[in-house]
Parts: C-alpha cells; sequence; structure tokens
C-alpha cells in the first residue's frame, strides 16, 4: 500500500483544484449557447430561435443539474476526508476527466441527428463512469479509515446513483426517443437508497 500524503495542503489542493475543474466545466457547457444566440439571423426572433433550438436548452439544463449533483456528491464525500492516497488521486482525476468530457457529450448530443443510440450512450456513459469513479473513491475511504476524519455517512449513495445511470444507459440506447430524459431516473435516488437500507437492516426470518 502507497504511503498517504499526510499534509493538509496537499488535500486542499487537491480539493480546491477539483472545483475549478467542474467550474470549468459549467463555463465549457454554457458556450454553445452563447454561440446560438450570437447566430440570430435577421427577422428571426427570440422566440423562433429558442423554439429552434430547444433541445440543447433542454440538454444544458440537464446536464447542468447533473454536474451540480455530482459535485455536491464530491464535496459531501471529501468532508469527511483527512488525508488521501495515490489510489485515491488517481480515481479522482478519473471522476475529473469524465467532468470534463460532459460538455463534449452534451454538445455531441445537441447536433446528432433524432434518435442517435450511440449520442445518447456517450452522455449517459460519462455520467456513469462519474458515479462508478467516485463510488469507488467511498469504497476506497470506507476500507481505509485512517483516511478519514469521520466515518462516510452512507457510502451506498453512490453506488445506487451508478445503478440508475446503468439503467438508463440501457433504455436510453433501446428507446432512444426518450433519450436523455432516461437522465431523470436519478430523481428516484433517495427513495430507491432508502428502500435498500430497509431491506438490508430488515431482520432476517427464521421458519
Amino acid at each position: 500500500m502507497s504511503e498517504p500524503a499526510r499534509t493538509e495542503r496537499g488535500l486542499d489542493r487537491l480539493v480546491n483544484f477539483s472545483d475549478a475543474t467542474v467550474a470549468i466545466a459549467i463555463t465549457l457547457l454554457v458556450l454553445p449557447l452563447v454561440d446560438l444566440a450570437a447566430d440570430l439571423r435577421d427577422g428571426q426572433s427570440t422566440g423562433d430561435l429558442l423554439a429552434e433550438h430547444w433541445p440543447a436548452l433542454v440538454a444544458f439544463v440537464v446536464t447542468f443539474w447533473v454536474i451540480a449533483g455530482f459535485w455536491r456528491a464530491h464535496h459531501r464525500v471529501f468532508e469527511h476526508v483527512h488525508t488521501y492516497d495515490e489510489r485515491v488521486l488517481h480515481l479522482n482525476f478519473v471522476w475529473l476527466i469524465s467532468i470534463v468530457f460532459l460538455p463534449f457529450a452534451a454538445n455531441l448530443l445537441n447536433h446528432g441527428i433524432d434518435g442517435d443510440r450511440l449520442s445518447f450512450a456517450v452522455y449517459i456513459g460519462t455520467m456513469l463512469v462519474t458515479s462508478l469513479s467516485l463510488a469507488a473513491i467511498e469504497l476506497r475511504l470506507t476500507r481505509h479509515p485512517e483516511l478519514v476524519s469521520t466515518p462516510l455517512p452512507n457510502a451506498r449513495k453512490g453506488l445506487v446513483a451508478s445503478g440508475l445511470l446503468a439503467l438508463a444507459l440501457v433504455l436510453a440506447v433501446a428507446f432512444p426517443n426518450v433519450g436523455m430524459f432516461w437522465v431523470l431516473l436519478l430523481l428516484f435516488q433517495g427513495r430507491v437508497g432508502k428502500l435498500v437500507d430497509r431491506r438490508r437492516t430488515a431482520p432476517i426470518r427464521t421458519q
């Protein structure tokens, strides 16, 4: 096992770098919309422009919401981190790679043909990588309590989110007409998590 980094400055740099990367990804997400506003044609109203490009607006809102949710989950996890090791560092970079790739995936979706299964697979698949990498970080921290100052409250949340995104990926490929809206299955993360917790804590009945 590699020796963990023991300085608070190192952890601060890791968290600050992650926060800055998320901020850049969100900024990149809105740039295609800025370009759309610049393409407003003579005689075309703002309403016409919005009606023509409403899928791009929806993709922006959904992707912004997803990235914000991933940041909140990342923030929640690292609030408990006391130090980190090489495994956590590498997994965090995987998380960051998927975050900065999301604006490209969203733009690919906006400019692809309707019902393009591959575009949906890339879009939701990227989110799945983001979720799985954070779940792996949680698992690493849970198995190595010397890395945290306080125990993680519920490390299974990440696995629940990953499961819902995997389901959304399958459904988006199978039913592309619904497309990226399958991502909204994440809204049921809390309910599914409570159901999983209830089943895990339910007493085993003996005959």
